[in-house]
């Protein structure tokens, strides 16, 4: 009788052992999970990432000899170049509206950068652009250079654009960008003089930041290069689906980033560029890949610019102060 209490005492113990070594392992396998926190939101709208369009109508104001696909076999001076011409047309004939549908198709707004002389010469596309809810941007009032010119002549440059197609749309332009983003030291100053909230002429960040133009606050949207059909579709002759692959990669690391920073996604199409069937067809397939995450607002640069420009968070960068004051 001693023998069998001593043996069930040894089994229990044994048993008991065991128990404890399955719920260590159990433990060990299955890591104790953090009580959920609520991450914290870097724009004041809540967003994850804010993806920004520009949509540049330059048909009809390009100067003789514009870059074109023909531009490596020009012509003698004076003497017209119809193909390229008719290139350019590609853009008032067909390339907006086919843009236009897409941003309606998908309720997207973007900012249009028109340079005055087209909008004369295609009253009808800035007027539909306007009417699409879209962002009427200034960007000259012909295609030229503004780095060459003093500040009374690129002040009146500035404000013919402006005057010309506020006439047409009925919406006075807050945003600008120069012809190849190639600023003089005093643009900046100019458009602070004539009202402008921003410009996005420069390549610095991946958000918005704040300078002081003046001793005033003046937003500065950054633009792109990477992210741009001019640049990769004629300059680097990308095919479309080239062009989709580079967007997806930047839309996925921005808003991997966008969890701890605040981040802001541009992309830049062109008239007679980013209008082509195959871009359109690109760029469709893209913000059909950015609707599978959360917290990702397409927005105009105007309206960016405004819920930036007092916040606290936004950055404040006064690397060219010595142009601005």
């Amino acid at each position: 009788m001693k023998y069998l209490k001593q043996s069930a005492l040894l089994i229990a113990s044994a048993v008991f052992l065991m128990s404890c070594f399955d719920q260590n392992k159990k433990n060990q396998a299955a890591p104790s999970v953090k009580p959920e926190t609520k991450s914290k939101k870097h724009w004041p709208n809540g967003a994850q990432l804010v993806i920004s369009v520009s949509m540049q109508f330059e048909t009809g104001g390009q100067p003789e000899g514009a870059e074109s696909p023909f531009s490596g076999t020009p012509l003698p001076k004076g003497q017209p170049d119809l193909p390229a011409e008719s290139w350019y047309r590609y853009g008032a004939n067909e390339g907006i509206y086919r843009m236009l549908d897409l941003w309606k198709k998908y309720d997207i707004k973007v900012t249009s950068h028109v340079v005055g002389t087209a909008a004369e010469k295609y009253p009808d596309v800035a007027k539909a652009i306007a009417a699409g809810g879209h962002e009427i941007a200034g960007h000259g009032i012909a295609w030229d250079n503004q780095w060459n010119k003093n500040y009374a002549d690129e002040l009146r440059f500035v404000k013919d654009g402006v005057d010309v197609v506020e006439k047409i749309t009925g919406q006075k332009a807050v945003g600008y960008n120069c012809n190849w983003l190639r600023r003089s030291p005093n643009t900046l100053k100019v458009l602070q003089e004539l009202g402008f909230l921003y410009h996005i002429d420069d390549l610095s960040r991946d958000e918005p930041f704040i300078t002081k133009v003046s001793g005033k606050n003046f937003v500065v949207m950054p633009y792109t290069l990477r992210n741009n059909d001019i640049v990769n579709i004629e300059g680097k002759h990308w095919s479309p689906d080239q062009f989709l692959n580079q967007l997806k990669f930047e839309f996925d690391r921005l808003y991997e980033e966008g969890s701890s920073k605040r981040r802001m996604m541009s992309i830049s199409f062109h008239d007679r560029i980013g209008g082509t069937p195959a871009m359109v067809h690109a760029m469709e397939e893209f913000i059909q890949y950015t609707k599978e995450k959360q917290g990702v607002v397409f927005m105009r640069k105007d309206d960016i610019a405004k819920m930036v420009l007092n916040d606290p968070e936004t950055p404040v960068d006064n690397s060219e102060e010595k142009y601005n004051n």
